[in-house]
C-alpha cells in the first residue's frame, strides 16, 4: 500500500468523514492524490467514492477531517470556489443544454460581448478552436450538441470544465455509454494532457481492466472506508475485486450453452416509432433460441429500446411482426403478452421497474396479487402469506435493506435492482428481456445478477439481453448482433468477433449479416 504523504501531492483528504443522517458515508480516510497523475477510484455501490470527490468538487461539506488543494485548505467551498482552485467535475449524466452549439455550452457563463448587450459568437468558437488545438479533443464549434453522438458530447463536456481553468479533472464513469474505439480515444487524450499539461485525472469506474489500462494508481474503497492505495502495476483486477467486496472473487468464465431448442423470440422485418414518430427500428430480423442468451450491442439510441418495448407490448408496431412461443403478440396488451410466457427487466428500474412509495413486499408480489394463495376472490390480499412470500424472495436474492415492509425508496440502486430481477425471474417465464441488467449496480451485486441469468439460460430459457456494457454482453451470450439506426449491422457467434473491432458495427462502419 502506497498513500504517505507527498510533496508533490495537489490534492489532500487529512482524515476525512462525511455523516449522513443514517450512514456514515467517509470514515476517517486521509489520501494524497499527485500532479501529474492518473488516480483511478474504484468500490462497490455505497462505499463512498463519489461522496469523497463529491467533498472535493464543494458539493458536499465533510463532518470532520480537512481538505488541501495545491497546499491550501479549503472549507465550506462551493462548487465555484472549487472551479476557481483548479478542480473540474465531469459528471456521468452530462449537463449540457442540447440546443446550444458546442461553443455556446463551452463558454456558458463565460460569453464573449461584443457590446453589453450582444454575444461575440465569432469570439466564442475562435476560443473553441484555441482549446481543441491545445488539448486535441476534435469537434466542431458550430455543430449543436444535441446532433452529436455521446462520445463528442463528452469531450464537449471535457472542453468546457478545462475552458474554466481546470487542472485536476474527475471523471465520473466516463465509459459508460462510449463505444471501445471512443474509449481508446479518450484514454489517449487523458495521456497526452497528463503527460503535456502534467494535470491531474481522478477517474471514478467501475471496469476494472479501464483500471489497469489507464491508471497510475488505484484507491479502493469498501463500506465509506478506504481500504488500500497502489500502484496499478504491482495489482491485477482479481485483486482489486477482492478488496472491493472483502471476499475473493473468482471470476471464471460462465459456460456457453451447449444446446438450443426451438425460436422462441421471432422478429420479422421489425418497424417501430419512436417518441418523436421517428422510425427507431427499421427492419430488424432476428430469432432467440429456447437455451441461449442473444446479446444486443449497441450505442444508446439506437433502437434497442424500441425493440424491448415493442416485444413487451409497451410500444405499437408500424411494420413486421413478432412472435413469441409461436404466438403473434401484434395488438396484445403487455399483461397479455406476460400471460403468454414472457418476463421483462426494464432498463429504466425508476420508471418501469419499480413503484418506489411501495412497500419492498409489494414490488415483489406485483403481476401475482391476484393468484389464489395471495388474495382471496383474487381481490382480499392475504398479507401474511405475501410477507412469507417476500421474504423467502428477499433472502433468496441477497436484497440488502431494512426488511421487506419498508418503502422501496429505501433502497440502494443496486438493491433495487435486485427487486426488479428477483420478481421477473420468480414467475419462471420461458421467455426474458432483459435490459441493462447490471446499470449502476456493484460488482458484488453484479456478479450475482449474471449467475441468476446463467441459471435462467441452462433451465431453457430464451434471453434477449441488451446492455451498453460490452463487458457485459461479452461474457453472457451465445451469439450477439449488433443495432445502428434501427438496423442489425453484424451478427456473430460467441468468441466470433473481438470487443476491440465491435465498435466498427455499432457506428454503422461495417455490415456483417452471416448467419449463425
Amino acid at each position: 500500500m502506497d498513500n504517505s504523504g507527498r510533496a508533490d501531492a495537489i490534492v489532500r483528504f487529512e482524515h476525512i468523514s462525511m455523516q449522513f443522517p443514517t450512514v456514515l458515508a467517509n470514515d476517517d480516510i486521509s489520501l494524497d492524490i499527485r500532479r501529474g497523475e492518473v488516480f483511478a477510484l474504484v468500490g462497490e455501490n455505497g462505499a463512498g467514492k463519489s461522496t469523497l470527490m463529491n467533498i472535493l468538487y464543494g458539493l458536499y461539506q465533510p463532518t470532520g477531517g480537512a481538505l488541501y488543494v495545491k497546499g491550501k485548505k479549503l472549507a465550506n467551498h462551493s462548487p465555484g470556489q472549487a472551479i476557481a482552485a483548479g478542480i473540474g467535475m465531469v459528471h456521468q449524466h452530462f449537463m449540457l443544454v442540447p440546443s446550444f452549439t458546442v461553443a455556446q455550452n463551452i463558454m456558458l457563463s463565460r460569453e464573449p460581448r461584443r457590446s453589453r448587450f450582444f454575444y461575440d459568437f465569432r469570439a466564442a468558437e475562435a476560443r473553441v478552436r484555441d482549446l481543441v488545438r491545445e488539448y486535441g479533443l476534435a469537434v466542431e464549434p458550430g455543430a449543436r450538441v444535441s446532433q452529436l453522438s455521446v462520445g463528442l458530447q463528452q469531450r464537449v463536456e471535457i472542453l468546457k470544465t478545462l475552458n474554466r481553468g481546470a487542472d485536476v479533472l474527475i471523471l465520473d464513469e466516463p465509459t459508460a455509454v462510449l463505444t471501445p474505439q471512443e474509449t481508446d480515444e479518450l484514454f489517449e487524450v487523458i495521456r497526452r494532457i497528463v503527460r503535456e499539461k502534467q494535470m491531474t485525472v481522478i477517474i471514478i469506474t467501475h471496469k476494472l481492466y479501464e483500471v489497469m489500462a489507464i491508471s497510475d494508481r488505484v484507491g479502493v474503497m469498501r463500506a465509506g472506508r478506504l481500504v488500500g492505495v497502489h500502484d496499478t502495476r504491482s495489482v491485477n483486477e482479481r485483486m482489486l475485486a477482492s478488496m472491493m467486496v472483502g471476499r475473493e472473487m473468482l471470476f471464471s468464465q460462465l459456460d456457453r450453452a451447449d444446446t438450443q431448442g426451438e425460436a422462441a423470440i421471432e422478429v420479422e422485418n421489425l418497424q417501430v416509432l419512436d417518441d418523436r414518430g421517428l422510425c427507431a427500428v427499421n427492419g430488424i430480423s432476428l430469432s432467440v433460441r429456447r437455451g441461449e442468451i442473444l446479446g444486443v450491442a449497441a450505442i444508446e439510441g439506437n433502437g434497442q429500446s424500441e425493440l424491448a418495448e415493442a416485444i413487451c407490448g409497451l410500444r405499437p408496431l408500424r411494420g413486421g411482426d413478432i412472435r413469441v412461443l409461436g404466438r403473434s403478440i401484434r395488438g396484445q396488451t403487455p399483461g397479455q403478452i406476460r400471460a403468454i410466457g414472457l418476463s421483462h427487466i426494464p432498463e429504466d428500474r425508476l420508471s418501469t421497474g419499480v413503484s418506489t412509495p411501495a412497500s419492498i413486499s409489494d414490488n415483489l408480489l406485483a403481476g401475482k396479487q391476484r393468484r389464489r394463495e395471495f388474495a382471496l376472490g383474487g381481490l382480499h390480499l392475504r398479507r401474511r402469506a405475501i410477507h412469507a412470500y417476500a421474504q423467502k424472495i428477499f433472502e433468496k436474492f441477497d436484497i440488502r435493506g431494512a426488511g421487506v415492509d419498508a418503502p422501496a425508496a429505501s433502497l440502494s440502486g443496486g438493491n433495487m435492482q435486485k427487486v426488479v430481477v428477483a420478481r421477473e425471474f420468480s414467475f419462471d417465464s420461458p421467455v426474458l428481456i432483459v435490459a441493462q441488467p447490471s446499470r449502476g449496480v456493484d460488482i458484488g451485486a453484479m456478479e450475482f445478477i449474471h449467475r441468476c441469468i446463467i441459471e435462467k439460460r441452462n433451465a431453457g430459457c430464451a434471453i434477449l439481453l441488451i446492455s451498453a456494457d460490452l463487458d457485459e454482453v461479452f461474457r453472457l451470450s451465445d451469439r450477439i448482433v449488433t443495432l445502428y439506426e434501427g438496423r442489425v449491422t453484424g451478427r456473430f457467434p460467441a468468441g466470433g468477433i473481438k470487443k476491440a473491432d465491435i465498435g466498427y458495427y455499432m457506428t454503422g462502419h461495417r455490415q456483417q449479416e452471416a448467419s449463425v
